[in-house]
């Protein structure tokens, strides 16, 4: 097992690594011109070129990534050329909207896609069954964007249940209107990835439905539901907690989309703006972050599989 740790840790780590590399190098072919952003449309370029050697926009990629990432090692994910601000301290408050809201949307997701996945699976062959299919499959197809406007036409303009954009200016000093602000852009992130994740659930159920041990519980009395329950959900849930990694990488993207169309003050509005502005420093620590997130996420997963799943200790990592 610590050699299997040791081995995730690693990939871990040159994934970071060749993320890092990757981000920085795409930022710079952006175009745009920071300078010209803080200095305005009157500056002179003399004023321009003495903002850029300022900010060492003039310096070779080499150096300014090594400066980069070495403040990164430190946890100094450095300072927004546009605001002064240290991208830390932005990063955090942004936090406390973009994870809760995926927090919440994997709630949501999960909900969904566990119950009527397993019944989509067990009454496959009845009406009921075919059409949770159906409607995974079309739920899954559907945008995010265009699911959130539809929530917002029925459930807020339509039906006055939730607001349609926006967030308490206090954040959660106020818990329950901020709460009540991200139950509809939870709603519809979580209703589009639980349609994804109850696709999986129905197959990893179909499988386990097929397996011998189940099928001779059935064969010895028991119902096909208490066999399902009784021997085939755990070989499920290990195939859900497989998957889980891959929806809630879906989640965080989900959210930072989700942030523009209604309102709200998380990474994915900021992140748009700093891109705009060409922010380097702050929208490549904050890609960072997410991606890092993404992939701590991931390894989390592959090893908790592995705790729980005898199987795979018996895999070579």
């Amino acid at each position: 097992m610590l050699r299997f740790l040791l081995t995730r840790l690693g990939l871990l780590l040159v994934a970071l690594w060749v993320t890092s590399v990757i981000i920085f190098l795409a930022l710079r072919v952006l175009p745009g011109d920071v300078a010209q952003v803080i200095g305005g449309t009157t500056a002179t370029p003399q004023q321009l070129a003495s903002i850029r050697a300022g900010l060492g926009l003039g310096d070779p990629l080499i150096v300014q990534y090594l400066h980069w990432i070495g403040g990164v090692l430190h946890a100094d994910l450095g300072t927004s050329l546009l605001t002064g601000v240290p991208v830390a301290d932005e990063l955090a408050q942004k936090m406390q909207v973009t994870m809760p809201l995926t927090m919440m949307s994997l709630v949501v997701a999960l909900l969904i896609a566990l119950p009527l996945g397993v019944v989509a699976a067990v009454r496959r062959h009845h009406p009921d069954g075919g059409i949770l299919g159906v409607l995974g499959q079309l739920f899954a197809a559907v945008p995010a964007v265009w699911a959130g406007m539809m929530f917002i036409a029925v459930f807020s303009l339509g039906l006055g249940l939730f607001p349609a954009q926006g967030f308490p200016l206090d954040g959660w000093h106020r818990p329950w209107q901020a709460f009540h602000s991200l139950m509809l852009p939870a709603l519809t992130i979580g209703v589009v990835e639980g349609a994804v994740l109850l696709r999986f659930v129905r197959s990893a159920t179909l499988t386990a439905l097929g397996q011998d041990h189940v099928r001779t519980a059935a064969s010895k009395g028991m119902t096909r539901t208490r066999a399902l329950v009784t021997h085939g959900l755990p070989s499920v849930g290990l195939s859900i907690i497989s998957v889980l990694g891959l929806q809630i990488a879906g989640l965080i993207v989900g959210a930072v989309v989700i942030e523009q169309l209604f309102a709200l003050p998380g990474l994915g509005r900021m992140l748009v703006s700093d891109v705009g502005n060409r922010d380097l420093p702050k929208v490549q620590s904050t890609i960072l972050v997410l991606t890092a997130l993404v992939l701590v996420v991931g390894t989390a997963v592959d090893v908790v599989h592995r705790l729980i799943d005898p199987r795979q200790r018996e895999v070579v990592a």
